[in-house]
């Protein structure tokens, strides 16, 4: 659970950012990617985010040891270059302090690499900017269209929650089990954390390739800068940016997503399979992969079993494309 703990003033200075971050977009992407659940949703667009990065972007996984990355690379700048000039500028106490800490828990010495920018090195510092730019150019900028209207769409969604509810009521709804009571927000996450914001405020920035649970950067003297998902809950692509194909289908594969496109209504497996003009075990195969990812339930009644599209389903149905 993450505890944030706020005065009067905080509450006059919680503000939305108005504009996605291309860097932090890009941290929330790379820990998608390398993140195993939601194989069925996000398994092929892992797959061809990983083959499509090219070796400029290698560096960065020495930056993640062990599977969290260091802390001077949460930068909010509005374009790429303000967010590379952030992570360059840095303090390099802060820059030394973090990644020893992240090799602290990892058993293998640090890279050559990472052993000059903890330095300072000029050449190890360039290597890092190649790489950042190289992965944002390949991974982020053929979707940054839509992730762009995403946020605007988001940023109108919360300004008219605020002007018809409240702050309050806006931060209680913001995420699924979030709860604001007498002064703490509480948000639900794998990790414990309490953070008293002091007047310092909370910028709120939304993101569309994580899935998981609120992230924070919290530096000191600065306002929390508090990541959270608000995206469709699949994968962005260039296609369904502009509607040319349904973003749904690719993912689920084109069966797939006409079971779940059937099962708007009841069906046996039997049935199913005749509509999909497959075998039973295929349509129960089928079946089970959309079950396990939540997108339908199934029934035994007597001799049958029924199937049928959950809340979940509907709402990417709803949103394919």
């Amino acid at each position: 659970m993450i505890r944030i703990h706020f005065t009067a003033a905080d509450f006059a200075r919680v503000r939305f950012a108005s504009r996605p971050a291309p860097l932090q977009a890009l941290n929330t992407a790379f820990m998608q990617m390398s993140h195993p659940h939601d194989a069925l949703l996000f398994g092929r667009w892992r797959q061809r985010f990983l083959r499509s990065l090219p070796a400029a972007v290698e560096p960065l996984a020495d930056l993640v040891p062990a599977g969290e990355a260091p802390a001077f690379l949460d930068v909010f700048g509005d374009t790429l270059t303000e967010g590379l000039d952030a992570v360059r500028a840095a303090p390099p106490d802060r820059v030394r302090a973090e990644l020893e800490r992240v090799y602290a828990r990892h058993a293998l010495p640090a890279p050559p690499w990472i052993r000059d920018l903890h330095r300072g090195d000029a050449d190890a510092w360039q290597l890092l900017r190649r790489a950042q730019h190289a992965a944002f150019e390949t991974a982020l900028r053929p979707v940054w269209p839509l992730v762009q209207d995403l946020h605007q769409a988001e940023f109108t969604r919360h300004a008219l929650a605020v002007a018809e509810h409240g702050i309050g009521a806006a931060l209680a709804e913001l995420v699924p089990g979030a709860r604001l009571h007498e002064g703490t927000w509480e948000l639900k996450a794998p990790l414990e954390r309490n953070i008293t914001l002091r007047g310092r405020g909370v910028v709120l920035v939304p993101t569309f390739h994580w899935t998981g649970h609120p992230l924070i950067a919290d530096l000191p003297d600065r306002p929390l800068h508090l990541t959270y998902p608000a995206g469709p809950g699949l994968p962005l692509t260039p296609t369904g940016a502009d509607g040319t194909a349904d973003a749904l289908a690719e993912v689920l594969g084109r069966t797939r997503f006409e079971t779940l496109l059937l099962l708007a209504e009841e069906h046996t497996t039997t049935g199913l399979a005749r509509r999909l003009g497959v075998s039973n075990a295929t349509a129960s195969a089928h079946a089970s992969a959309l079950r396990g990812a939540g997108l339908i339930t199934t029934v035994r009644t007597g001799r049958s079993v029924l199937h049928q599209r959950t809340a979940l389903g509907s709402l990417l149905v709803r949103r394919r494309g």
